[in-house]
């Protein structure tokens, strides 16, 4: 009899992350490689899957990437294919790629807005349908998708990105509405605010050694009282790619340290004092 801990397992796996050359995508391939899958991911171009590759082999992590655009359906069949005859079907999709465009929606062309719908929203969909008829035959599959806090709210200046991520959800739930029955499930992972190369910005003190204001503005609005760190998506996206979620299809699990549930406080009312020495205490503990 298997144990608990073997139903997180994902040995002889075929795990596809899309856009995987850094950032979340790098790890979650990285958690799923730690539990026995085998990575394949794509990116826009070869600048890209050259430096994802790179940071697999300094993780010891044996992957294969190619170029692939996920808003072009010939270029993902190919890759599928590709990935089919040197590994098998892949068991695990995770639609992670995407992007963001910050402008005022009276502002936004159109162009803009068809691209991050395409990229965000039409994307997931290509790619999930290129892997569907594998997992129907195998009578299994798994089906990751990436939404956002923006799956839930607005914000100005993203109405593309939110209406993409709000569709995103909505094509999870149909996912798993129109192939559950063939033991497929497709759920999604909603982060909150993480804090990433990307967004080091918004972290940084002032010149008069005042928390940014954002910083302050989003510890304000999350219970933890925190940014998220990569390394706690990581969990859950094992659970939802492993035989520990089998009975669970077409939900959003958000991972943003409880703001969604929150109506937040006051910024002022905020004691950095108290944040400053917890951060400084993490890093003491990171360096060692």
């Amino acid at each position: 009899m298997s144990g608990i801990l073997d139903k997180f397992r994902l040995d002889g796996k075929v795990a596809w992350i899309t856009g995987a050359s850094y950032g979340l995508g790098l790890a979650y391939a990285t958690a799923f490689a730690e539990v026995g899958a085998r990575i394949v991911f794509n990116d826009i171009n070869e600048e890209l899957v050259e430096r994802g590759l790179s940071e697999y082999k300094k993780l010891g992590i044996e992957a294969y990437g190619a170029v692939c655009d996920v808003t072009k359906e010939e270029d993902v069949e190919k890759f599928v294919a590709d990935v089919k005859e040197k590994y098998g079907p892949i068991d695990i999709l995770v639609n992670n790629a995407g992007i963001i465009k910050r402008i005022p929606m009276t502002e936004m062309t159109l162009a803009q807005w068809n691209q991050v719908i395409d990229v965000d929203l039409t994307g997931p969909f290509i790619c999930s349908k290129a892997v569907l008829p594998d997992m129907i035959k195998k009578g299994e599959g798994k089906i990751i998708n990436a939404c956002s806090m923006m799956s839930e709210l607005g914000r100005e200046t993203v109405s593309a990105y939110a209406a993409a991520k709000g569709g995103l959800k909505m094509l999870t739930k149909n996912i798993c509405s129109e192939y559950g029955q063939y033991n497929i499930q497709c759920n999604a992972i909603g982060p909150g605010y993480i804090a990433t190369p990307q967004t080091a910005p918004l972290r940084e003190k002032q010149a008069d050694g005042s928390m940014h204001p954002f910083d302050r503005f989003i510890r304000s609005k999350t219970p933890a009282q925190r940014w998220g760190k990569t390394e706690d998506l990581m969990g859950l996206a094992v659970f939802l790619a492993s035989p520990a979620s089998d009975f669970i299809n077409g939900q959003v699990i958000y991972i943003d340290g409880g703001i969604l549930a929150y109506i937040g406080q006051d910024p002022s009312a905020l004691d950095v004092s108290k944040l400053q020495a917890e951060e400084e205490s993490d890093i003491v503990v990171k360096d060692e």
